[in-house]
């Protein structure tokens, strides 16, 4: 690359991501706690007016926010582990903190569920960029593979991004698999009894959501993320890719 930023044939080339300092990593880490610590305070006093997240949506916008910086910690060892161990916190604190709210009644309900699945989509997609150990691109909102065909003679040493360790990946199942059947319930429970426009008050959770349109969504729900989790498999083959993408990891720049 030359030193205005192009390559050899004269486009703008990607720079390289580099991993956080220690001591933007001490800064990040602090300032993420207590993002952290204030949503939960906001969740536990929802029916309070100082609350910033007393509605679901507005727990949802506050969560995107968090969502949007852990995306950007670089995948690059060190710093590849904190983004996933941020994305399983706040995987398993937003899958337990939504079913604490109430859908909505009439014709509100329908719009609850749809930024609801959409911010699901949104967390789906971020783990697809986890699990893949992708540079995460704010204007797309999808993940993009590391750039290596970069000059990295100025380089200290190689740059390395490890693969999630199979206790993430264990626990990333899980929380996944717990928090859809939680989402489950919390509609059973409160989605139908909530929804005025309801015809039949004993509706499943799926004949309410074929009813509002939203059944493809939820039937869908981290689909991306279960196809990656099932190619690890079981412990053997998990460990075969892990090797694997070790090996496609290791960017000799």
């Amino acid at each position: 690359m030359s030193p205005n930023g192009t390559d050899a044939n004269g486009l703008s080339a990607k720079p390289v991501p580099r991993a956080l300092t220690s001591k933007q990593e001490r800064r990040l880490v602090d300032f993420l706690d207590e993002t952290f610590l204030q949503l939960t305070r906001n969740f536990k006093k929802r029916s309070e007016a100082s609350s910033k997240a007393q509605t679901l949506p507005a727990y949802l916008e506050e969560t995107r926010h968090i969502l949007a910086l852990i995306l950007q910690i670089p995948p690059i060892d060190p710093s590849t582990s904190l983004r996933t161990a941020y994305l399983l916190r706040l995987t398993g604190d937003s899958l337990g903190s939504i079913p604490g709210y109430k859908i909505g009644t009439g014709d509100g309900v329908r719009e609850i569920l749809q930024d609801l699945a959409d911010f699901l989509d949104d967390l789906d997609q971020a783990w697809v960029a986890v699990l893949k150990g992708q540079v995460w691109d704010p204007r797309t909102a999808e993940g993009v593979d590391l750039n290596i065909n970069t000059d990295s003679s100025a380089l200290p040493r190689p740059l390395k991004s490890s693969p999630p360790s199979q206790t993430d990946l264990t626990r990333l199942r899980s929380l996944l698999l717990s928090g859809e059947s939680a989402l489950e319930d919390w509609m059973s429970n409160d989605g139908a009894q909530g929804d005025e426009a309801a015809p039949d008050e004993s509706e499943d959770v799926s004949t309410m959501l074929d009813r509002l349109g939203l059944l493809d969504d939820f039937d869908s729900l981290f689909a991306r993320t279960f196809g990656l989790l099932g190619e690890f498999g079981g412990d053997n083959s998990a460990q075969d890719l892990n090797s694997d993408l070790a090996d496609t990891m290791e960017l000799d720049l």
